[in-house]
């Protein structure tokens, strides 16, 4: 996630040192970390169905180790959760 980041911003500066000033540069950085960050939206507690990357309204690139919602320890094995 960070390196996509740090590729965003690589690609924003380049074409505004090449071309000029850009919005489509931009609009390409962000689809570029939404496309990067999709796939934490699928990483859910198992019981409540929460995203464990979300605290509150901020995502953060490490998960929960319980759930903020029901308290599901997310770290242990799937046979000790019950």
């Amino acid at each position: 996630m960070l390196g996509m980041l740090a590729l965003a911003v690589l690609l924003v500066v380049v074409v505004d040192r090449t071309l000029g000033h850009s919005s489509l540069a931009f609009a390409a950085a962000i689809v570029m970390l939404i496309v990067a960050n999709a796939p934490m939206l699928g990483f859910n507690c198992p019981r409540c169905a929460k995203n464990v990357f979300f605290r509150g309204p901020l995502a953060v690139p490490w998960p929960n180790r319980t759930c903020a919602r029901c308290g599901l320890d997310l770290a242990a094995p799937p046979s000790q959760n019950r």
